[in-house]
């Protein structure tokens, strides 16, 4: 007869509210992203813990050119939750992949 106490430390052991790491946070949100856009991403350019779990900018090829630097990119910010689990996303920005930030 399992105590709840027992049920407990079994639900923490096996990861029930624990935050996946960085680089398997930064791996989820480039793969899934790629999923839904049937796109491979180029970069993760940004990630960072929120209070929800991970907020991501990646990096993808929307419109491939010769030469390269003509291709567009956008950026889509990517959100997970802790276990790495898609919240959302949205493209926040078009360019040029030659365009340089100022």
């Amino acid at each position: 007869m399992a105590t709840t106490e027992n049920t407990k430390s079994d639900h923490d052991s096996s990861g029930g509210n624990s935050r996946i790491n960085v680089s398997t946070a930064m791996r989820k949100a480039a793969e899934q992203l790629a999923e839904l856009l049937q796109r491979q991403p180029d970069s993760v350019s940004s990630l960072n813990a929120t209070d929800e779990g991970w907020s991501a900018d990646v990096e993808v090829i929307e419109i491939e050119k010769i030469p390269d630097t003509m291709s567009v990119m956008a950026s889509y910010r990517v959100r997970l939750d802790g276990q790495g689990q898609l919240l959302g996303y949205e493209r926040i920005r078009r360019y040029s992949r030659g365009q340089v930030d100022r």
